[in-house]
């Protein structure tokens, strides 16, 4: 019983850093990278899409995206969504695809992401320590009823502690990764 309060703890704190990695990914960088526009939506027939159902994204060198819809009745709605979209980026239309250029990130931007960054971080951190809050609360309860030892009670905290300092360090180091990346000029 213990072990499966462990091993559910473990699950969700390595969901959360996985989620705030995939967050990161959203994140605009000096590079180029498709991962930039995977969750805008495009309208396509009066239905919500997302970009990849509808074009093919690439990237077409380390400042540049390319987006290629499968149709063309399709490059006004899919410039429509980029300019819509929270990344403050231009489109620039040739025939049927569309290019976006990625300008150079300015001093105070990186520092911005930067701090956008550490918030979110932030917030990882907060989820793991809500999962320990939880599993903790399990163990006592359990304990309460007398299901298990105090001894017993007791290491479980212990591990799910260190389950919890592991999973902090995680973000950390994802954090200090991605800021590195950001500073990079």
């Amino acid at each position: 019983m213990l072990n499966d309060i462990k091993k559910d703890a473990q699950t969700r704190m390595t969901k959360s850093v996985e989620a705030f990695r995939h967050d990161l990914t959203k994140l605009r960088t000096g590079r180029a990278t498709t991962a930039l526009v995977d969750h805008l939506k495009v309208n396509y027939y009066g239905s919500d899409m997302p970009l990849t159902q509808v074009a093919t994204v690439s990237v077409a060198d380390a400042r540049s995206l390319t987006i290629t819809p499968w149709e063309k009745g399709m490059v006004g709605p899919v410039e429509k969504a980029i300019l819509a979209s929270d990344l403050g980026l231009t489109p620039n239309t040739a025939g049927t695809v569309i290019r976006i250029n990625l300008p150079p990130l300015t001093e105070e931007r990186r520092k911005e992401l930067s701090k956008h960054v550490h918030a979110e971080g932030e917030n990882a951190k907060v989820a793991i320590r809500n999962v320990r809050r939880d599993a903790i609360q399990h163990v006592k309860e359990m304990l309460k009823e007398k299901q298990v030892t105090e001894d017993d009670a007791r290491r479980t905290e212990e591990e799910i502690q260190k389950l919890t300092d592991k999973h902090v360090k995680d973000v950390d180091e994802v954090v200090k990764a991605k800021e590195q990346e950001l500073m990079a000029v």
